[in-house]
């Protein structure tokens, strides 16, 4: 594997270009109407009729005629009662009035509700309040005055979320287009690993970076992501990688990418036939990241083995990547200091904050340092990490910095 100014040792911004470049395509999938909440919609929605479709009672009450309360009516015989989803009743005379229920549809000869609060009922006979005067059309919530039939609700691109579902529902769809989540393997490799439920010894530690990674990808909506765990052996690397890599549409590694003798990563994907895109970023945490493209066009992320840096990398990098293959890019959130910071190395730096509003409702990031890369501990107690450009080393209070949420 030759290693060139290219690929080896790059900026942080160069690292997430090359990634978007490498990035495949997935196509969309036909899903069930309730299997599609959270996901990116892939057409466009239009209304099957107007909203409202029919003249919609928005007050219980009774339906009248404005002509009537001008001529001076204010005693009414109420000749039935309509619930919202039945067939609309005829009103008939001036000094008729239907009983009438939220939600249902206006008599057509009737274009005003009077609220069941300034009435007077006493068998059928219906009296208005003493001095109140109703405003014609009152009430009702006019046919097609939301939108008509034809008219575009959704755009491709929009995550739908309990408003965009309610949109869907009245188009009367069964079933909806969506951005396909790839299938993805999630893999930590080393010997010291040893998954929860199991006898741990004093050199050994828990394997959490697999679950964290399959917990961002749950969170955001993936249900097609699976965990593995390897340990540090030539042999079954190449064989689980390469039996992984023809299941899966990404892999998504930790640990075994750095300069240690049993760091095998980079030589087995070389071995694989995997082509280097860059390997080693300038940051901190996460410099040794390793990432590259198979013959076959499928992404592979190799992240570093601590725990802090794997999750930096994966919320800086693989997730955008991936949540960009289904939709546009989300816009970049920005936080303010709240003391300043110092970050002397030649490297970008994201640091942990813990957010709040500011006094104006700006968002405000505390500084929560870890105590190594391995401090995963200390992230509990945070909501992401802000970005911290190379180049600069004095990061004043109240400076906006991009955000990256956990």
């Amino acid at each position: 594997m030759t290693r060139t100014p290219d690929n080896f040792r790059i900026d942080v911004d160069q690292a997430a270009k090359l990634i978007a470049e490498h990035m495949p395509s997935y196509e969309p999938a036909d899903v069930p109407l309730e299997q599609a909440a959270g996901a990116i919609l892939q057409q466009p929605v239009f209304a099957e009729r107007d909203q409202p479709p029919f003249n919609r009672v928005t007050m219980d009450g009774i339906a009248v005629r404005a002509s009537a309360l001008a001529a001076g009516t204010r005693r009414f015989t109420r000749i039935g009662t309509q619930g919202a989803g039945a067939e609309p009743l005829k009103l008939g005379a001036d000094d008729h009035c239907i009983e009438i229920m939220t939600g249902a549809m206006l008599p057509a000869d009737a274009d005003t509700v009077i609220p069941i609060e300034r009435l007077t009922i006493s068998d059928d006979q219906v009296s208005l309040e003493a001095g109140y005067q109703p405003n014609a059309g009152q009430f009702v919530h006019l046919q097609g005055s939301d939108h008509v039939a034809g008219q575009s609700l959704l755009e491709p691109g929009t995550r739908i979320g309990p408003t965009q579902m309610a949109v869907l529902t009245i188009t009367g769809s069964a079933n909806v287009r969506i951005a396909r989540w790839p299938r993805i393997a999630v893999v930590s490799t080393g010997d010291e690993l040893v998954d929860v439920g199991e006898p741990v010894e004093l050199f050994q530690i828990r394997s959490s970076n697999d679950r964290a990674i399959l917990t961002a990808l749950e969170q955001r909506g993936c249900q097609t992501a699976h965990r593995s765990r390897l340990p540090d052996d030539p042999d079954a690397l190449r064989e689980s990688i390469t039996t992984l890599h023809a299941q899966d549409d990404i892999l998504i590694l930790s640990g075994g990418v750095s300069m240690g003798k049993y760091d095998y990563v980079p030589q087995i994907m070389e071995e694989l036939g995997m082509s280097l895109v860059f390997h080693k970023i300038l940051q901190r945490p996460g410099l040794p990241m390793w990432f590259g493209v198979s013959k076959k066009g499928k992404p592979i992320f190799a992240l570093p083995g601590n725990p802090v840096s794997s999750l930096v990398c994966l919320v800086r990098y693989v997730l955008p990547a991936i949540q960009a293959t289904m939709g546009p890019a989300q816009d970049l959130e920005t936080a303010r200091l709240t003391e300043a910071v110092e970050f002397k190395p030649d490297l970008t730096c994201f640091f942990p904050v813990k957010l709040r509003q500011g006094p104006g409702g700006e968002q405000q990031a505390i500084p929560k340092p870890t105590n190594t890369s391995g401090d995963f501990v200390s992230l509990a107690g945070t909501d992401g990490f802000v970005e911290l450009q190379r180049g600069q080393t004095h990061f004043p209070a109240d400076e906006p910095l991009p955000l990256f949420r956990w």
